[in-house]
Parts: C-alpha cells; structure tokens; sequence
C-alpha cells in the first residue's frame, strides 16, 4: 500500500492550492541529481465558468489525471498554538481538538484538525502545540475540483510548514541547518507570513496583515522612520504573539488574523508593518536566546531585493531576498506573477514523507 505521506521519486508532481476561484499550481519533476525541475507554474482563475467548462480548461494545460498534493492558503485555515496537553502521542489530536473548540471560528465537529510540535524538542521548558484547524468545508472544495480532474490528492499541507521546507533546504545548502532562520513570504497584497525554523522544524510563525496597496508602495522613501524611532505617533498594538517566559500565556493564540492598526496618527502605514516585524523578532530574542538568528530572507516577487534593502536599512540587521533557483532549475524562466503567486507552493515539493504535516 503507498502510504499518504509515501513522496513518489519518479514522474511529475502536481501542487495546487485552490481559494476563492484562484487556482495556483506547480508542476515539477525530479532529476536524476535530486532537484525538483519545473515545468510549468502559473494561477487560473474560474470566473464564470461553471465547474464542469474550469476543469475543462485545466485539462487543457495538462493537469488531468495527476497525482496531487494540495496546499492551503492561510486564509483557509486557522493556525493557533497551545500548551502540549500531557497525553500519550496517539491521544494528542483529540486532546487538542477538545483545547481549541472555543477558539476554532466554526463548530469544532465541522473542522478538520492536525497537530504539530513547537520546534525541535530540544529546548526544555517550551512543551508547545501548533494546532491547523480548517473547516471541513474548505478541503470539500479541494476535493470537488480534485474528483472532476481525476486528481488523486494524496495529502493536503498548509503554507507555514511549506515555507519551513523552504528554509531548510536553504539552511542545509550552506551547512548551517542547526542555526535558526526567518523567512517572510509575501504573495498577495493582503497579508504576510513569518515563519521561524531550525533543524529542520518550525518553531515560530505569525501572520502580518497588509495595508491596502502595500506591493506598490514606496519603502524606501526619504521621509520613512526606522523603527527605533516611529514618533509621538505609534499606537501600541495588542500582542497576540506568545510570551514563553509565562507559563500558559500561548494558550489559545491565534496565527490565523494579525491585529495591526493602519490608523495611528503619523504613521505610514508600511512603517507598521515593520514595527510588527521587529516585535516578532524580539520575542524570539527573547523566548528562544539559545537560538539566535543566523538569517532573516524575504520573497516578495519582483519587490523582494528591495524589500530586502528596506529592512536591512531600518530593522539595522543584514536581511536577504531569498533565491531557491538552485533548487528548481526552470523556475526563473517563468512570468514573474505566476512566480510570486506559486512561490510558497515549491516548499510542498521538498515535504518531508515522515511529517504529519
């Protein structure tokens, strides 16, 4: 039997997300050299047409009849953290699921829940559990467009954990896999995803809500403060990161909605996104000081050197655009919005088979 976490080492994969009628999709193969090659990428979108004409016109790209792994955006999905409950392992997901049922925004028997451990499990005193509940309404979906493409979806990730293969494969590559990394992923302009791994495992993610218009904004601007000094201006904004030093003070956050505040008065409203990043490196400073940061990266598309720049000029620490082309030969030559788009699904392709999730 091929087991739903058994990677396949021959053939084509498919990865696909699928939300509001917007397809994104990734088609790779392995080499003989272990690197996935891509052969094609792009976003479609629905529309009007019925799902019968959508699948239609999938299929005219070559996407029928694959073997699929799905990702989903984080907007399907809530993301929260919680005290590892002292079960036995093979109890763990039913005790998160009876911890998080006040905080899932639907009714904990119409969601779907997996669990996955904060870090490594080597640093004591940090017995924390990520939880992913979606509604099961949402994989529904997945799975409607999926049987009318004769899709065999073996498994279904979240973009948190494929942007934590990201930042291994990365890390490995320069032999500092043990070392902590950030990773900042921009691919829409709503929202941006942090993540924070070491060892090949995630210990750290949130989410930072966008203002409107935030891929076309100036960053560099001349009028634009550092964040060691944002003015009479600056509006605390409610912490919803946890703090470890407290015992059960992550009991319940939520990654799944930031909580910033575009209003203040004085404020750009890029300005206060880079306050909410530097708030979160703090808290690792703080909660994780056995593992410093050995890198901050950023992808943004096209913007991602520049907003590299940005940061590495008023967070005052070295940020760097991240560049996976070596690990997928042919995804340069593709148009640079089907890239920002698909980007975060190349992690899915490097999805370790022992992983729950």
């Amino acid at each position: 039997m091929r087991w739903p976490w058994t990677r396949r080492h021959s053939g084509n994969q498919l990865i696909v997300s699928w939300t509001g009628g917007v397809l994104g999709y990734v088609l790779a193969r392995a080499n003989a050299q272990g690197a996935f090659e891509i052969k094609a990428a792009g976003v479609e979108r629905r529309g009007d047409d019925s799902l019968e004409t959508f699948a239609h016109r999938l299929a005219s790209l070559g996407l029928r009849g694959a073997s699929v792994t799905g990702m989903l955006r984080p907007e399907q999905y809530q993301f929260l953290q919680i005290d590892a409950p002292k079960v036995p392992p093979e109890e763990m997901r039913a005790a998160a699921r009876y911890m998080v049922k006040e905080l899932v925004n639907a009714h904990i028997d119409d969601m779907t829940l997996d669990v996955l451990k904060v870090g490594d499990g080597q640093h004591k005193g940090h017995e924390q559990l990520f939880v992913v509940a979606v509604a099961n309404a949402q994989v529904r979906e997945m799975l409607d467009l999926s049987d009318r493409m004769k899709w065999d979806v073996r498994t279904i990730d979240v973009q948190e954990t494929a942007q934590r293969n990201l930042q291994s494969a990365i890390a490995r590559q320069a032999q500092r896999a043990d070392r902590a990394s950030a990773l900042l992923t921009v691919a829409d302009d709503r929202q941006g995803v942090l993540t924070i791994s070491a060892n090949d495992e995630l210990f750290l993610t949130r989410r930072l809500d966008l203002p409107p218009g935030f891929m076309t904004m100036s960053w560099m601007g001349e009028g634009a403060a550092a964040v060691g000094s944002v003015g009479q201006g600056f509006v605390p904004v409610t912490e919803y990161v946890p703090d470890y030093a407290v015992q059960g003070a992550s009991y319940g956050a939520d990654y799944s909605a930031g909580s910033v505040d575009y209003s203040a008065a004085g404020q750009e409203p890029h300005q206060r996104v880079l306050v909410e990043l530097q708030r979160s490196l703090d808290l690792w400073d703080r909660s994780w000081s056995a593992l410093p940061l050995d890198s901050v990266r950023v992808a943004a598309g096209a913007r991602s050197q520049e907003m590299a720049q940005w940061l590495t000029r008023d967070l005052g620490q070295s940020v760097q655009a991240m560049d996976v082309s070596a690990l997928f030969p042919g995804w340069e030559k593709l148009p640079e919005g089907d890239r920002m788009e698909c980007w975060p699904l190349l992690g899915v392709l490097l999805r370790n088979e022992t992983r729950a999730l």
